[in-house]
This record gives structure tokens, C-alpha cells and sequence, in this order.
């Protein structure tokens, strides 16, 4: 016989007279040990990620994201922020350029944060604060990063 000639059935159709016994699912430890005492091939996988017990709740996020249409702006500096930099900046009589400089950064990150159009970064934020001596977090934006004490 050559391999010509044979045909390969795939599906319901491929069982030894169409018939035969189907394919089940044991479920309990009980229909297992009757299928093994019935002499029927048994074979054992085990199902894994069928729940989502410690799932990141960020990819979850971003899921609902993908499934909306709807554009959401991305968060922005405020501009008291933007204002106290400048504020301090000029206080200091700091060019943008001497102030990246002093930080490390592109004059156009300095440009984007006083104009409000950066996207907030802490640890930028930081080396600002530090570089100025004004606070640009939390409550009381534009005050000293250390208070005088009395």
C-alpha cells in the first residue's frame, strides 16, 4: 500500500466505524478510579491559570482601556507647579538651560514643565525641588523645601 492512496479523516468521522465510544471527562476522583477498573485509557492533565486569583490589577486596567473607544487625556503638570518653578527659577537667576543643566536634563523638559505640558514625573520632580529649594509636590507648592527655624 502506498501513502498515495491513504486518506486521513480528521473529526468525529476518523473513529474505527464512525461510532465508538466518545471521549469523556472525568471530573471526580471517583469516575476516574471506574474508568481505570473498566479498562479504558485514561489519561491525566492538569489544568493550570483558570483563575485569576493574583492577577495585576494594572493589566486589568489597561484590558478596560483596550475595550473602550474613548480618548483619555493624559495627566499634566498643573500650572501652579509650572509657576513655582519659574518663580524659583528666576529667583535664582536661573536660565532654563543652567537649570537642566544643574538636574541633568534636556532645556525642553524645563520649557514642557513651566509651560504645563509635561507629564509628571516624581523623581524629576525631586531633583527640581532640590535644585530650587521649593517644594513642587503635595500641599503648599511654591513654599521653601526647608523652613527657617525660628
Amino acid at each position: 500500500m502506498s501513502d498515495w492512496d491513504t486518506v486521513t479523516v480528521i473529526g468525529q468521522k476518523a473513529r474505527v466505524g464512525g461510532g465508538g465510544p466518545r471521549e469523556t471527562v472525568a471530573r471526580t476522583a471517583g469516575q476516574l478510579n471506574a474508568a481505570r477498573r473498566a479498562g479504558a485509557v485514561v489519561g491525566t492533565e492538569k489544568k493550570y491559570g483558570s483563575t485569576n486569583v493574583k492577577s495585576n490589577p494594572e493589566g486589568q486596567r489597561l484590558t478596560k482601556l483596550d475595550a473602550t473607544d474613548e480618548v483619555v487625556a493624559v495627566k499634566k503638570v498643573d500650572g501652579s507647579v509650572g509657576k513655582a518653578i519659574q518663580a524659583a527659577r528666576q529667583e535664582k537667576k536661573f536660565t532654563q538651560k543652567d537649570l537642566a543643566t544643574k538636574i541633568n536634563e534636556k532645556p525642553q523638559v524645563i520649557n514642557d514643565y513651566e509651560a504645563g505640558r509635561a507629564v509628571p514625573n516624581q523623581q524629576l520632580l525631586g531633583k527640581l525641588e532640590r535644585a530650587l529649594g521649593v517644594k513642587l509636590r503635595g500641599k503648599n507648592i511654591g513654599e521653601p523645601l526647608f523652613a527657617k527655624k525660628k
